[in-house]
């Protein structure tokens, strides 16, 4: 297995996109451990799963947003599973609403969660990456922040911002044989993305050429795919995996 003896970190890693990264990570051989804020029992669930795969799994409550939650997060990691090859970025969230009309409180939630939390957790691993002189960072980011999306000022921003971090970061740590690379879903069937409005749904299936939505595991392969040493001379690239959505 191409990961085998690794150890990732995989924020938001507890459900959608985040869950199907973290089972990826672990099928090919890496450890993997997940952050939860409120859902321990999801958390639970799901490190049961990766050990019955015969790989390590540790569960740490801490808010991606949090700077010092984010250093306590890898410092644990590193005291209980030895050490850090791989950071995905995944945690994320919206709070929509037309720019007019958002409150402040919206704007910083998201914000905090989407772009800080991204900031924090490489600012807690990056030392662990550039004293072993390896490492790979993934930031999950979106078509949205490549595009703008209507209603969506405050996500677009962040993941606009996690675009721009990721390349100024890949500059930054490449002479330290770390790579950072992003990657941007279209809309992809998570258990959200069932929930929504059927027009919502229709929307999203008009713009796609492949004239399906996308799923979790489909993210997952390329998130893999980057961590390995096959992507070894991939850095500050932003991939989009969204069926053509945005073309």
């Amino acid at each position: 297995m191409e990961l085998e003896g690794k150890v990732a970190i995989v924020t938001g890693g507890t459900r959608g996109i985040g869950k199907a990264i973290a089972l990826d990570l672990a099928a090919n051989g890496a450890d993997v451990a997940l952050n939860f804020r409120k859902s321990a029992d999801l958390a639970e669930e799901l490190a049961k799963t990766i050990r019955s795969m015969g790989r390590r799994a540790l569960i740490v409550q801490a808010d991606v947003s949090s700077f010092n939650d984010a250093q306590a997060m890898a410092q644990k990691v590193v005291d209980e599973l030895g050490r850090i090859d791989i950071l995905v970025n995944n945690a994320g969230m919206n709070w929509d609403g037309v720019v007019w009309k958002m409150t402040e409180e919206m704007w910083d939630r998201v914000i905090g969660v989407d772009l800080k939390g991204t900031f924090a957790y490489t600012r807690a691993v990056t030392p662990f990456l550039r004293e072993q002189g390896s490492g790979k960072i993934v930031n999950i980011t979106s078509i949205n922040g490549l595009r703008g999306k209507f209603g969506q000022s405050n996500y677009s921003a962040a993941k606009a911002g996690v675009i721009g971090f990721t390349k100024a970061c890949a500059r930054e740590l490449g002479r330290n044989n770390i790579n950072v690379n992003a990657v941007a879903p279209g809309l992809i069937e998570t258990d959200l993305v069932k929930e929504a409005p059927e027009k919502v749904r229709e929307m999203a299936l008009a713009e796609i050429v492949l004239e399906r939505l996308g799923k979790p595991e489909e993210v997952a392969y390329v998130v893999t795919f980057l961590c390995t040493e096959k992507a070894r001379h991939i850095s500050g690239q932003v991939i989009q995996v969204d069926g053509g959505q945005y073309l």
